[in-house]
């Protein structure tokens, strides 16, 4: 096929103006398509056409999580962190209106991991000399500034971190106040994360775990209790 032949969507079938064309494995996406998938999803030039499929089916059950999705707690960074305490939920994103984009909703339990790094950059400053050109100061000056990022491991077929600005805009000293708040903030959502993680590891070790047979006090038989902790003889509660 020639660089200029018509193209056409392999998910949609619609045909691709110039230019609009993303390329998969073995097939072509146009842009409608392509916006349709998880703004976390990087891997879209290596996926197959039959893969592309199953994600964008992933993401229309998606936006029924999202319609039933309430916010119970909110972290306001350069994006959102929402959470959904109830039914242990979260999702990033960077739109007010957030219902409009279906964010991806994660479980609190495909938490696996969250790192901070605090990124250092530096510009030259310089001054005018005799004849008005920009030269170097001896020695040389620098002005600093600093960025909280956030990446947040999670367990999921179509991506595998979340990234997340907790400062909005730079930040100039590490002794203002907004660098403090900035640590602050990120020490806060970490401790957070990593601690619904150990909760959620405790819960399912603790279902993992052999249940010992115990006497049940109303019929005295030795009864291994049921996964509501009634006895399996005569259904009264025994844990």
């Amino acid at each position: 096929m020639g660089l200029f032949d018509k193209k056409y969507c392999s998910i949609c079938g619609e045909k691709i103006g110039f230019l609009g064309n993303r390329k998969l494995e073995d097939g072509n996406l146009c842009k409608t398509c392509a916006r349709k998938l998880s703004p976390f999803f990087s891997e879209r030039r290596h996926s197959t056409v039959e893969e592309i499929r199953e994600q964008l089916a992933y993401r229309e059950a998606n936006q029924g999580k999202v319609a039933v999705f309430h916010p119970t707690r909110t972290f306001n960074c350069r994006e959102y962190l929402i959470l959904d305490e109830d039914k242990k939920q979260l999702i990033v994103t960077d739109h007010r209106n957030w219902k409009d984009e279906n964010p991806d909703v994660v479980d609190f339990a495909d938490v696996t991991g969250c790192d901070i790094d605090v990124a250092e950059s530096r510009r030259e400053i310089y001054r005018k000399d005799a004849n008005g050109k920009s030269v170097s100061y001896e020695p040389k000056r620098y002005e600093y500034s600093y960025n909280f990022n956030m990446t947040i491991a999670v367990n999921n077929p179509y991506f595998t971190e979340i990234p997340l600005r907790i400062n909005d805009g730079e930040i100039k000293y590490r002794t203002c106040a907004e660098y403090r708040q900035a640590e602050q903030t990120a020490s806060e959502i970490r401790e957070l994360l990593l601690g619904i993680r150990a909760e959620h590891r405790k819960t399912v070790e603790a279902a993992a775990a052999p249940k010992k047979k115990v006497v049940c006090p109303y019929c005295g038989a030795t009864t291994t209790p049921d996964e509501k902790g009634c006895c399996e003889y005569c259904g009264a509660p025994v844990q």
